[in-house]
């Protein structure tokens, strides 16, 4: 535990030389090396050396079940075991709810014959970055989903979202955001290429050989394809401990504030308001949930029956015939033959197709085998 202390005292160090440092050009090198050695120091604390006695903390690993998987993540009470219990079957944890604080709870949201995954994570996000408490498996369970639907009191305005965004960007999930368009290959010779298609505004090559330099990368092919800041090219070198997450932000208990308040807030990007008490557009979060996932519903049928539309196959968007034959048995791709598709993907219907062809939302496949 003291090699924690030192690198909690290292990163307060490197963030209070950031908040004297002023910001201009001169500085901007300055300014990008000690972000880099920040992100290094944060990576350390999420995953310290396996030699430190890794002790599992104790059920949380929640097993992946349904066909995708949601983070309820918000401050205590507001209204996420509520909401868990409302749009889904588990009611039986409300009672005991107030010792349940450090698991993770799961629920199932049955949704147009798919089983989507929501965890109620408990709401100690706080000081997960310094590595304290439950936080460190808090986040790993965040890193699995799919979707993080992040639950704020309307009452309280703008400042939990902007705690909860700032917590989980110390712990490398992006909400909303695409990777970064920077190509990086680590070699084993030949120093630093440093190439871009286009003006670059925020970093210098210098400010990227230096902040290689302090990952220990002294060989590599940089090229940047977009004007990106340090941070992106930041995570772009730690993208094994990144995740870019879309994220769905619900303001709850807006029964309790003006009608104008209300319109503003369902206005603002990625946002929605419900009212767990009044039961206020929950359906159409449910709604709004299933499209930010992104999933493609699959119907099978077999030759000479009518599809069988009770029992979809629940894949993401941009999935394969071959994803199909896979989900249905891993040996079913060996006597594919080809396959009859109709739907939206399909030119003319049935159209016949092989393995790659992606598949469209509620598209009936026929799979005809050897």
């Amino acid at each position: 535990d003291h090699f924690r202390m030192g690198i909690t005292e290292k990163i307060k160090d490197i963030e209070a030389e950031m908040a004297r440092t002023q910001k201009n050009k001169a500085t901007e090198h300055h300014l990008g090396l000690l972000k880099a050695k920040l992100a290094k120091l944060r990576a350390q604390l999420l995953n310290p050396e396996k030699a430190a006695g890794a002790g599992k903390g104790e059920g949380f690993e929640v097993s992946k079940s349904g066909d995708a998987r949601i983070a309820l993540i918000g401050f205590p009470s507001v209204g996420k075991s509520t909401i868990l219990s409302c749009l889904t079957d588990t009611e039986s944890e409300q009672a005991s709810y107030e010792f349940t604080t450090l698991t993770c709870i799961p629920g199932v949201i049955p949704y147009q014959g798919s089983k989507i995954q929501l965890l109620d994570l408990p709401g100690i996000i706080e000081g997960a970055a310094q590595g304290k408490g439950r936080g460190r498996q808090v986040v790993a369970v965040a890193r699995t989903a799919d979707l993080i639907l992040m639950m704020l009191d309307a009452t309280k305005g703008d400042t939990q979202k902007h705690l909860l965004e700032k917590e989980l960007h110390e712990v490398g999930i992006r909400l909303n955001q695409e990777p970064p368009q920077i190509y990086l290959k680590i070699k084993s010779g030949g120093g630093v290429s440093f190439n871009s298609v286009c003006p670059l505004t925020y970093v210098t090559e210098k400010l990227v050989r230096s902040i290689l330099h302090e990952y220990r990368v002294f060989h590599a092919e940089v090229l940047f394809r977009e004007d990106a800041t340090v941070d992106q090219f930041i995570d772009v070198i730690e993208k094994n401990n990144r995740s870019y997450i879309r994220c769905l932000y619900a303001y709850n208990k807006v029964d309790a504030i003006t009608i104008e308040e209300v319109d503003e807030l369902a206005r603002l990007p990625n946002s929605i308001v419900i009212s767990c008490n009044m039961k206020l557009n929950l359906e159409y979060l449910v709604e709004t949930c299933w499209k930010y996932l992104n999933l493609v519903r699959v119907y099978t049928k077999r030759r000479g029956e009518p599809p069988n539309f009770d029992e979809a196959l629940i894949l993401r968007t941009g999935a394969t015939v071959l994803d199909v034959c896979r989900s249905i048995h891993r040996d079913f791709e060996l006597q594919f033959k080809q396959a009859l598709v109709w739907g939206r993907s399909a030119k003319h219907c049935p159209q016949r197709v092989g393995l790659t062809h992606e598949l469209m939302d509620q598209d009936v496949i026929e799979v005809i085998k050897k």
